[in-house]
């Protein structure tokens, strides 16, 4: 997965429903030796936040056409305690990052709009 490209991918929900869902991030972990994906199918839970999962997956399975749509990417779930503080330590980073970023666009544009 490039920067900047959206990765879309259809998943099935414990309920046995096709869920279309977008790729956040992946990446393979030296401690695991693991390749995980965090993902969104944009649904939003019940205190406005958009829902994010995060699954194991096969780099070998990621086979897209040329819309980067693939028909179903074979999902396994987190095993361990260990696989999740994991996930959320990155999460928890690139949230920092975000906010940072955001931050900072909201100080250059009060200065712009100040001078």
């Amino acid at each position: 997965m490039q920067e900047n490209e959206t990765v879309k991918f259809k998943a099935i929900d414990d309920e046995g429903r096709q869920l279309d869902c977008e790729a956040l991030f992946l990446f393979e972990s030296p401690e695991t030796k693991k390749n995980y994906i965090v993902y969104t199918d944009h649904s939003i839970d019940n205190e406005g936040n958009t829902k994010v999962y995060a699954s194991i997956y096969d780099p070998k399975d990621l086979k897209s056409d040329e819309n980067n749509e693939f028909a179903a990417l074979p999902l396994k779930p987190i095993e361990t305690e260990k696989e999740w503080k994991i996930i959320e330590t990155i999460l928890n980073e690139m949230q920092s990052q975000i906010e940072s970023a955001s931050n900072n666009d909201s100080q250059t544009n009060s200065t712009s709009q100040a001078e």
